[in-house]
């Protein structure tokens, strides 16, 4: 590919395996008024890196565009507030916390996670570039927070003021980051020798094998295995000291990365969260982590996916059955945009975040409603955008599927529930 290189290792070695065309973008859902205006799309085009195996779209929206305003709100979600709660839990336990410690979040969000730090006493920071997030942040859950985007440059700023951390935790975060090496050189600035990072990015393996094409997007710039982290982190000092698969966004990676000791006594000893590391890498090698093949693959399965799911939707449409979608998430736009799915087809979306109701699905204008209109209208099928709570959304629903309402999951191929 000419002029494109790696956002992690710069090689020019890239190849274009899946092109999911222009889309808009997946977070700016509409307002009325916007509905007239034209839309701006760009290219969303998935490539590998043969040099060090990342997988990462080829264009990059300024992050300006993307997040100063945003409307996600992980509190939405009571999967994601157990997950923090339990996460928090652990790292005090494990790692010895107390009020003189210090747990920095990178794009903290309202504060879901770091509250869990602060309620047992341990100082806490975020840092948030969404200036209407950290607003709640700030006002509702009292977390102080930094509005700005994090990097080498920032971390330097806290750590010359005193502020090193022992934990900081990145989640869901390292694949937004388009300045992906002077975002880890930060780690490694900003933490306590002995410190540790803990970054959360949903995995590679898990998109490869249920076919989650629709958690590509514009936000989204990498899709990460161990190997091409362990690369990533090693170039700036930063080791993985232990790995664990998580079940959240469909399947995550949770690492641990503390800075590269000197001495043997470091990060390279044989504990079990080492053994875990060299074990992953070793799977990944195996399966072809490396091996271009097996993302062309998976681009003819997401043809699949898309082609049965617009039969399927198009045959319930001829019988007469009324359609609707649940969750206007940004892998719902994806899906709805790549596979030509709007108002010919669904009456509308419902979610649960207030911040949506009113607004409409970029690029196909679909209506976001509160959840409570799918009792109202009925309709015989919901399509469900965000598949990765299913299980939290299905029994929120149960009444709706106590009076025959049913549910359609796309991923990773459309089936009926």
């Amino acid at each position: 590919m000419s002029g494109i290189t790696c956002r992690s290792c710069g090689s020019p070695q890239l190849e274009v395996v899946l092109s999911l065309g222009q889309t808009p973008l997946a977070n700016s859902l509409l307002t009325k008024a916007q509905l007239k205006d034209p839309e701006p799309t760009y290219p969303l085009d998935l490539a590998f890196c043969r040099a060090c195996a990342l997988l990462q779209i080829t264009e990059t929206v300024p992050p300006e565009t993307l997040f100063r305003d945003y409307l996600y709100f992980s509190s939405f979600s009571d999967t994601m507030l157990k997950h923090a709660e339990e996460l928090a839990d652990e790292l005090i336990k494990s790692r010895n916390l107390n009020a003189q410690s210090l747990v920095v979040e990178v794009a903290s969000n309202d504060g879901y996670l770091l509250q869990f730090y602060q309620r047992r006493g341990i100082p806490v920071l975020g840092i948030e570039p969404a200036l209407n997030v950290a607003k709640v942040a700030v006002e509702e859950k009292h977390i102080p927070t930094i509005t700005e985007f994090f990097g080498a440059d920032l971390a330097a700023e806290l750590a010359a003021k005193g502020q090193r951390a022992d934990v900081v935790h990145a989640h869901n975060v390292l694949a937004h980051v388009a300045d992906l090496n002077g975002f880890v050189e930060g780690f490694e600035r900003l933490l306590k020798d002995g410190g540790i990072a803990v970054v959360e990015v949903p995995y590679v393996k898990d998109l490869l094998d249920r076919c989650e094409f629709d958690t590509i997007y514009h936000e989204h710039l990498c899709y990460y295995s161990l190997t091409a982290l362990d690369r990533l982190a090693r170039r700036h000092g930063l080791e993985a000291q232990d790995v664990r698969r998580v079940p959240i966004h469909g399947g995550s990676l949770r690492v641990e990365f503390a800075k590269i000791s000197p001495s043997p006594a470091g990060g390279g000893g044989q504990g079990g969260g080492s053994q875990r590391v060299a074990g992953l890498l070793a799977e990944e090698k195996s399966w072809g982590v490396g091996n271009v093949d097996v993302y062309r693959t998976f681009a003819q399965r997401v043809a699949g996916v898309r082609r049965e799911l617009r039969e399927l939707l198009g045959d319930l449409k001829q019988k007469g059955k009324r359609l609707a979608a649940y969750g206007a998430a940004a892998k719902g736009s994806t899906l709805l945009n790549y596979a030509g799915i709007g108002t010919e087809t669904l009456d509308f979306v419902v979610d649960r975040s207030t911040y949506k109701q009113g607004r409409y699905m970029p690029g196909v204008h679909l209506p976001i409603l509160p959840p409570a209109r799918l009792l109202e209208a009925m309709p015989d099928y919901v399509l469900l955008l965000t598949w990765n709570f299913a299980d939290e959304i299905l029994s929120q629903q149960a009444e709706y599927r106590r009076r025959n309402g049913k549910f359609i999951i796309p991923i990773p191929e459309p089936q009926v529930v």
